[in-house]
């Protein structure tokens, strides 16, 4: 089974998909309600935001990172985008992260700066690939060496710099 299959079965059932996807926006709605006003009653939930907050964004960014490639690497036309596997999850990932922050910030939610330089490293390992994609012989000829060394030394230095926040 590859992905296209996985996603394909997934797509023929949306409503599932949707259920599951919603329960996430949902449960932080409820949790909004059950936590009360006050900062130590608001507290005692941090985990459970956190929770929700990683069932959010895992599927989210998994989106947003299948978009850029399929934009950026496959030249997937924006008319074929299957609306409940490439933005269905990122709609989710906006309105749960949305109904957390107004009850607590995103400071105090355990792992969450994790989140941020996992992000970090996504963006400059797709650069990465990227450039690696678009470079041709003769488009490199005109730019000196030494400014691609140091463009790559950089990259390499945030993939690091995110991957020693993440652990």
């Amino acid at each position: 089974m590859t992905l296209h299959d996985v996603f394909m079965a997934v797509s023929g059932q949306p409503l599932l998909l949707f259920m599951l996807l919603s329960a996430v926006p949902t449960g932080a709605f409820l949790i909004n309600l059950w936590s009360g006003e006050t900062a130590n009653e608001i507290w005692k939930w941090r985990y459970v935001y956190a929770s929700l907050v990683y069932l959010a964004c895992i599927p989210g960014i998994f989106a947003v990172t299948l978009n850029i490639y399929l934009f950026l690497f496959e030249r997937q036309s924006i008319w074929d985008m299957n609306l409940a596997v490439q933005v269905l999850p990122v709609l989710t990932m906006v309105a749960s992260l949305m109904l957390i922050r107004r009850k607590l910030p995103f400071k105090y939610i355990p792992g969450f700066d994790k989140l941020s330089s996992f992000l970090t490293m996504i963006a400059a390992v797709m650069s990465i690939f990227w450039f690696i994609d678009r470079t041709r012989i003769y488009a490199i000829t005109y730019v000196p060496f030494s400014y691609i060394v140091i463009g790559f030394i950089a990259l390499l230095l945030i993939i690091r710099f995110a991957w020693n926040r993440i652990f």
